[in-house]
């Protein structure tokens, strides 16, 4: 029985903890600034045979 509550309360103290640094971290929805985004990828032009890096 006490491990079945040691275990509950690091669940919560886990989860809480993860609110918490993701609420930190700055996560939250933001729109696509289209302007910003490349009209194409950069290995769209790589040819085959030849290694990118």
């Amino acid at each position: 029985m006490i491990l079945l509550i040691a275990l509950l309360a690091l669940s919560l103290w886990a989860v809480v903890a993860t609110v918490v640094e993701i609420r930190r971290d700055g996560y939250r929805r933001q729109p696509t600034d289209w302007g910003r985004v490349a009209g194409r990828d950069a290995l769209d032009d790589a040819q085959s045979g030849h290694a990118y890096r």
